[in-house]
């Protein structure tokens, strides 16, 4: 290029150089030097020109050839990257394969352990309300039933597992009578910290609403979760519950003088199948899923779980929940005087279940309300008897042999039982929002175990009934501080702190010294006796009070 450039700009000037010298008379020598030295400039230029062409030449060629380099790379990449994709794809299958065959044995393992649970829960409340029992049988069935209720929760914390998996967790808004739902586990968890010999001591505020809106259930599994875990961690001492509310959010503490939680472990006590190095050297220490599950649940329910610690002193975990106060609640009170019957003529119940068990619960539960009851053992029985009677009723179990519960209630409704309530009952928890379809055939949904109460309550809105309800027995004559021998002051002061602070124990210990010491007042003593043995406190503090008025 340079030598081409070179020699047509030299040719250019050699016609220049002939054109001027032949038609114009000029000094030939001195246009021969300008156009040399035009010449030699115009070289120098055409050489940095032709230089910088070639570098141009060799940069697209190195480019062209890196290019082709690495656009051969990138091809590489994909078919590399579609090699893992395809690998991920399969390993994604079978990790989900194996993810549900996982969550069929949990909901299997959770319907074997809910059938027999339901019995246990349900002849356990039978024998709650059997005005036979004397107190104390009374009262140790009712710690079975709770211990029941709390197994079924510790079950529903297995299934929250796989809804948490699956991305299903569904809350209900249901009305809680607070007061009654905070003395239900402070009196489960009373008698299990006086078997263990620590002190369990509950403060509530003065003021706090009737009722509120909260998922009862899930509720309660956060509460016994941390509750439990601070008896299980707690070997001397105490264990405090406090509850503070101020509307719309409740504030639970649960204090203790357990081992604590060292400082690396405060986050990580909340991951799953995670224990803090402190808590693993204790005894029952239990699956690691109680502080996870309770932190989600929380979360879920618009509050959250903190936690400080000592390590030596003990731990102290709050719980914050958004419960907003129920302004018009659909009843005040529950009645607690048993059910004996209803107005209006017979109503007929057909029970569709496999497990005979499970049919023979229902049946003492209705039969003595004056219901009519039938009983069929699968899905073809019940709908056999549906075409010679005509039941107000169906209470249908959801898995069966052959038919299952959804398929018998679609047939019903399609062979013109429309008027008829159907009620399904099912050990599954997830069946519950499992069949969408099958929503239009049926009028309720329980799950197992059966609460009577809640039972009681769906037969009366669906039947629409008017329970009639039986006397409530006189109460059992009581000591009185008006006519009994009262003791000194500084007992009934004693009894009055001790009371303030919920010390069982000590109270128990205070009595057994009055009643050594002052023969007379046995009568007294028997009596806050038998309030403290029940838990009692507030008829305990109303009685001291008073006695402490008549002495001022």
């Amino acid at each position: 290029m340079f030598a081409v450039s070179a020699g047509l700009v030299a040719l250019t000037l050699g016609l220049i150089y002939l054109q001027t010298s032949a038609t114009i008379a000029v000094d030939n020598l001195l246009l021969s030097e300008v156009l040399w030295k035009v010449f030699f400039a115009l070289t120098i230029i055409i050489g940095v020109v032709a230089w910088l062409f070639v570098l141009a030449q060799q940069s697209r060629r190195a480019a062209e050839a890196e290019t082709r380099r690495q656009t051969a790379l990138l091809i590489q990449e994909i078919d590399a990257h579609k090699r893992t994709d395809a690998e991920l794809q399969r390993a994604k299958e079978v990790a989900e394969s194996a993810n549900l065959a996982k969550s069929r044995y949990v909901v299997g393992l959770s319907h074997e352990l809910r059938s027999p649970l339901n019995a246990i829960s349900g002849y356990a409340q039978l024998l709650e309300q059997d005005s036979s029992l004397n107190t104390k049988p009374r009262d140790q069935v009712r710690v079975v039933r709770r211990s029941a209720d709390h197994l079924s929760g510790l079950i529903d914390g297995i299934l929250d597992i796989s809804k948490i998996e699956a991305g299903r967790l569904y809350l209900s808004r249901d009305e809680v009578r607070l007061s009654e739902f905070l003395d239900q586990l402070v009196g489960m968890f009373r008698v299990q910290a006086a078997a263990k010999g620590i002190d369990f001591v509950f403060r509530r505020p003065s003021i706090l609403p009737l009722v509120v809106y909260a998922d009862e259930k899930r509720l309660r599994q956060v509460l016994i979760n941390l509750l439990s875990n601070a008896l299980k961690f707690t070997q001397t001492g105490s264990v405090q519950f406090v509850v503070h509310y101020r509307s719309p959010v409740a504030e639970f503490e649960i204090i203790d003088t357990g081992p604590g939680i060292q400082p690396s472990d405060l986050e990580r006590i909340f991951a799953p199948f995670e224990r803090g190095a402190l808590g693993a050297s204790q005894p029952q220490t239990g699956t690691g899923l109680g502080l996870t599950i309770s932190r989600l649940l929380a979360g879920v329910m618009g509050g959250d779980i903190q936690v400080t610690s000592e390590v030596g002193t003990g731990s102290t975990f709050r719980v914050k929940i958004l419960l907003s106060e129920v302004t018009n609640p659909t009843r005040i009170a529950p009645i607690g005087a048993p059910i004996f019957g209803y107005h209006g003529p017979r109503r007929t119940i057909l029970i569709t279940d496999d497990d005979p068990t499970q049919r023979d619960l229902l049946r003492e539960v209705l039969t003595p309300l004056g219901f009519i009851l039938l009983s069929a053992p699968d899905g073809a029985g019940c709908l056999a008897l549906a075409q010679h009677c005509r039941p107000d009723l169906f209470l249908l179990d959801i898995s069966m042999a052959g038919m299952d519960g959804w398929t018998v209630a679609e047939t019903l409704r399609a062979s013109g039982h429309h008027q008829a309530r159907i009620l399904m009952v099912s050990a599954s928890a997830l069946e519950a929002h499992g069949a969408p379809l099958a929503q239009p055939f049926h009028d309720g949904y329980l799950m197992k175990p059966i609460d009577i109460p809640k039972l009681l309550e769906t037969i009366r809105q669906l039947l629409r009934l008017e329970w009639l309800y039986e006397a409530e027995p006189a109460p059992p004559p009581r000591w009185r501080p008006e006519t009994g021998s009262r003791p000194p002051v500084k007992y009934v002061e004693e009894l009055i702190g001790l009371g303030q602070l919920g010390y069982i124990r000590a109270i128990q210990v205070k009595l057994d010294e009055i009643g050594q010491e002052n023969p007379e007042h046995a009568d007294f003593v028997s009596q806050m006796r038998g309030l403290i043995d029940r838990f009692d406190l507030d008829q305990y503090m109303a009685t001291l009070k008073t006695l402490h008025s008549y002495d001022h």
